[in-house]
């Protein structure tokens, strides 16, 4: 099994790597709207990562990567 601090780290290169801008802005405008008003104990992290989740397959939808 992969460490989970392994899996973040390459989950993050990827995000900063290859996501485009657009969609990386979308998710930006969408969650720190959220995490600046609450605090970050108050936070439900499995629906912001839901959310991140949901923008990225609307926005990339049948696109590749290379």
């Amino acid at each position: 099994m992969i460490p989970t601090e392994v899996e973040n780290r390459v989950a993050k290169y990827f995000f900063h790597r290859y996501l485009p801008e657009e969609v990386m802005m979308k998710i930006v405008d969408r969650l720190l709207t959220t995490c600046v008003w609450d605090e970050e104990e108050d936070l439900d992290f499995d629906e912001l990562v839901r959310w991140a989740i949901e923008i990225i397959d609307d926005q990339l939808e049948d696109k590749r990567f290379r």
